[in-house]
């Protein structure tokens, strides 16, 4: 009997700060929390609730009437960092043993002269600033000159803005490539993104042909394991390119959250001959409303999304296993910084014939996925993880 898995990453999702939030200036973060304690008593998640979101939110009391049908849990980030690539490669058996290099005063002069060089142009901007706020700033300018601008924040990555019809998409991914060449030893910063902008002086805006440059991971994962053995992978939003395609059979990228739920939707609704891993990331939670510290709307994504949880969960078929978890926390009540918070990310599992109410614990390292899907599948023993497929199977 084939099987099926269907990972969705709410990205920045968290649950809670962990115990070294400290240390990334994080302690008492907790964006699902924090988000029910500003919207009030009239907010509520029901179908999330159902799965057992309610059981891991500490402020958080369980609806009345609602039966908790999934498995739930916790997991902790083990690798040193709170950025897209560390969470979602330790969720695939990648634990860091150090982060990835970040530069909160800018690119050194050596990068940045030798990415001129290779592109034939000078840059602007250099700094660690929003996204929204340097087009604002220099996106004038940047028409004016044909100078891309080149920014970056908190995580570790080089951001590449340019506009759409002025500078060009296809030279703008271009000279992605030609940076993510350049930042290599130890300037080889996670992600190189390409930041497509349009419109006027005054009114930019960006759009959704955003780009992930990302390094190879250095190890197998268990992306790769089932590659091997002959299943079938599906990326959906941005997972091939946290990846570099390393692993993945088969990518399709999406414009936002509702466009990668309802790709997610019919893939799951396609019809399958091998075991098959949908690997899903709905990117809108961190960078539209996390970032930008937009709770509301925020809180209206995970209101879609629990609305539209119910589909899913009507379109598995008997030995399918539904996996929504996080890669890390965008508190978007914390107003000290506004880049991604270090805390717990939730575990909420579901199958038909998985038990109900089961309490999944506190795991030590997003790895668990990998090592639990490793055992769904019947794959060798992954290198990190537990697998909590015995505890809900």
């Amino acid at each position: 009997m084939q099987k099926r898995v269907v990972l969705i990453v709410l990205d920045s999702a968290g649950v809670g700060y962990l115990p070294d939030s400290a240390k990334y200036k994080d302690k008492g973060t907790n964006t699902i929390g924090h988000i029910f304690d500003f919207m009030g008593d009239s907010f509520s998640l029901p179908n999330m609730a159902k799965l057992g979101l309610y059981k891991i939110i500490d402020t958080k009391n369980d609806l009345p009437n609602i039966s908790v049908e999934g498995c739930y849990g916790k997991m902790m980030t083990k690798s040193p960092a709170k950025d897209t690539t560390a969470g979602h490669w330790e969720m695939s058996d990648i634990i860091l043993k150090k982060p990835f290099p970040v530069y909160p005063n800018g690119f050194p002069k050596k990068i940045i002269e030798e990415f001129e060089q290779k592109i034939g142009t000078k840059i602007l901007g250099n700094i660690a600033i929003s996204g929204t706020q340097i087009i604002k700033d220099l996106g004038q300018k940047h028409q004016k000159t044909g100078f891309p601008i080149v920014y970056t924040s908190a995580d570790s990555v080089f951001q590449i803005a340019a506009h759409e019809q002025s500078f060009g998409l296809e030279k703008l991914y271009e000279i992605c490539q030609i940076a993510r060449d350049v930042l290599k030893g130890q300037n080889a910063v996670g992600r190189v993104i390409a930041r497509p902008f349009i419109g006027e002086n005054g009114n930019y805006m960006r759009t959704s042909n955003r780009k992930d440059y990302s390094l190879t991971p250095p190890e197998t994962t268990v992306l790769d394991e089932l590659e091997s053995s002959g299943a079938d992978v599906v990326g959906i939003g941005k997972i091939s390119d946290i990846f570099n395609a390393k692993g993945i059979t088969k990518s399709i990228h999406t414009t936002g959250n509702v466009n990668g739920m309802e790709v997610t939707l019919k893939e799951l609704q396609q019809p399958f001959e091998k075991n098959k891993l949908i690997f899903t990331n709905l990117v809108d939670f961190d960078m539209l409303w996390g970032h930008r510290r937009n709770v509301e709307a925020y809180a209206n994504g995970l209101k879609d999304f629990d609305n539209f949880l119910p589909k899913f969960i009507d379109t598995l078929l008997e030995d399918d296993i539904l996996i929504i978890t996080a890669d890390h926390g965008c508190d978007p009540t914390y107003k000290i910084h506004t880049d991604h918070t270090r805390e717990y990310v939730p575990l909420l599992v579901y199958g038909k014939k998985l038990k109900k109410d089961v309490n999944i614990g506190l795991r030590d390292t997003l790895s668990d996925i990998a090592q639990t899907i490793a055992d769904i599948f019947k794959l060798a023993k992954m290198k990190n993880g537990i697998s909590f497929y015995g505890i809900v199977s």
